[in-house]
């Protein structure tokens, strides 16, 4: 019974990680997956979004919204960026994404019986998943004042550095 317990924990924590989609730094590769998306709207004027994956945490994917902004503002030959709107929003963890594990031993001997049994469920969700999706405005010179203006070129040596992703275990 102690073995059957400590393999099913074992098989829950490598069900747990095997399903949990991490929040990357990369193009989303399909409508609402993982990654950036981006729409111009009008030159110098874009909407960006950036999808976390399942549990990611919120500041992360609010970085790296920042940081595609301030790519695409450098790609088409501006120095700063100003947010104009904001929008975003924590999904529920997804419903049905669980395992189940259970066991038992059936009756033993002659004529007589024994029964146990166990059962768990683990939800695989990871967690809330968050979007950011803002509007920015892009432009050339000195970066104007005020919190939501942004240098283009200080955001990606800022935020940069932080979303390379992690090098392969050895």
């Amino acid at each position: 019974m102690k073995r059957f317990a400590i393999a099913a924990a074992s098989l829950a924590l490598v069900a747990l990680n095997a399903c949990q989609t991490p929040t990357v730094f990369q193009q989303a590769n399909r409508p609402n997956g993982v990654g950036y998306s981006e729409q111009t709207i009008e030159p110098g004027r874009y909407r960006v979004t950036f999808q976390g994956g399942g549990g990611g945490p919120a500041q992360q994917v609010e970085d790296y919204t920042l940081l595609r902004a301030a790519q695409i503002a450098v790609r088409d030959g501006y120095d700063w960026f100003r947010v104009i709107d904001r929008s975003g929003f924590s999904a529920p963890p997804r419903s049905g994404s669980a395992i189940s594990i259970g066991g038992g031993s059936e009756s033993f001997g002659r004529g007589g019986g024994v029964g146990l049994g166990l059962g768990t469920t683990f939800d695989l969700s990871g967690g809330p998943a968050v979007m950011r999706s803002f509007e920015i405005l892009a432009g050339h010179g000195p970066t104007p004042p005020g919190p939501d203006a942004y240098d283009a070129r200080g955001v990606i040596q800022t935020i940069g550095p932080r979303s390379a992703p992690p090098p392969p275990p050895r």
